[in-house]
């Protein structure tokens, strides 16, 4: 069967164990987006296999929910944090608004290209005033380029750490903006420094679309004077402290009564 252009593939030379949508293809190299994964990637043609329905479910990435306790359904109300999420990737963005939906979350959605959004962040914050924002999108570690500790063998990180400050220059309270930044492979010690409450990646490993987007959900939904148990919400993201680490903070929800 030819592949073609949509067609969703996995890498025989990676024990076919990731699943690529086919974004382009030039002669006999195709350029793969991962479905689940933040990753670009490319490979000959020869060494794709077309995923089979059941490898298309086996290989579709299930992830953690919030926690089922988080609301008491009484006589409460709710009011969640506010998130503002910025994403490189229209289709993993869609994928992130549709989340905060499903737990009835207020969220702006932006796709912006992670090299413009330290010079447009600012404007956003002001506009809609966030309780939490999430700057996202596409990265990688070029290993071959050199030390791990230089920004510079980075795809995005370096423009990831200008948009955290621009955040932290608009807001410098850890508290009052919880910032979760950064994509496969990022910088995490460098986006921290920056000022990011949560980070990719301790171990510069790929990071699942919805990461950013499960622990946003889960301080959005914790309550104001409720810290959130770090380890356990680090355990909800796909690869757990490998991909993501962050900071002891509050949540971020009101909670008032009567309904």
């Amino acid at each position: 069967m030819q592949i073609k252009k949509g067609d969703l593939v996995t890498r025989n030379s990676y024990n076919n164990d990731t699943l690529f949508k086919v974004i382009n293809i030039k002669g006999n190299k195709c350029y793969l987006k991962g479905i689940d994964i933040r990753l670009y990637a490319d490979s000959d043609i020869n060494d794709l296999k077309i995923a089979t329905e059941e490898e298309k479910k086996d290989l579709k990435i299930e992830v953690e929910d919030t926690d089922d306790d988080l609301l008491d359904r009484s006589e409460f109300f709710y009011l969640p944090g506010k998130i503002l999420h910025i994403d490189g990737d229209n289709e993993y963005l869609q994928r992130c608004l549709n989340y905060y939906k499903k737990h009835n979350i207020y969220a702006i959605g932006k796709r912006l290209n992670e090299v413009d959004v330290s010079f447009k962040i600012k404007d956003l914050l002001e506009e809609y005033k966030p309780d939490i924002v999430i700057i996202t999108g596409h990265d990688a570690y070029y290993e071959k380029k050199g030390k791990i500790e230089d920004i510079r063998n980075y795809k995005n990180t370096e423009n990831f750490i200008k948009s955290v400050k621009e955040c932290r220059n608009y807001e410098k309270s850890h508290e009052k903006l919880v910032i979760i930044a950064g994509a496969c492979q990022s910088n995490y010690e460098e986006l921290i420094k920056a000022g990011a409450n949560f980070a990719s990646s301790p171990k510069r490993v790929n990071i699942h679309c919805l990461d950013p987007a499960i622990i946003a959900t889960n301080i959005s939904l914790t309550e104001r004077n409720r810290e959130v148990d770090l380890i356990r919400l680090l355990e909800k993201t796909k690869y757990g402290k490998d991909g993501m680490g962050g900071i002891i903070c509050n949540g971020l929800m009101y909670v008032g009564y009567p309904r």
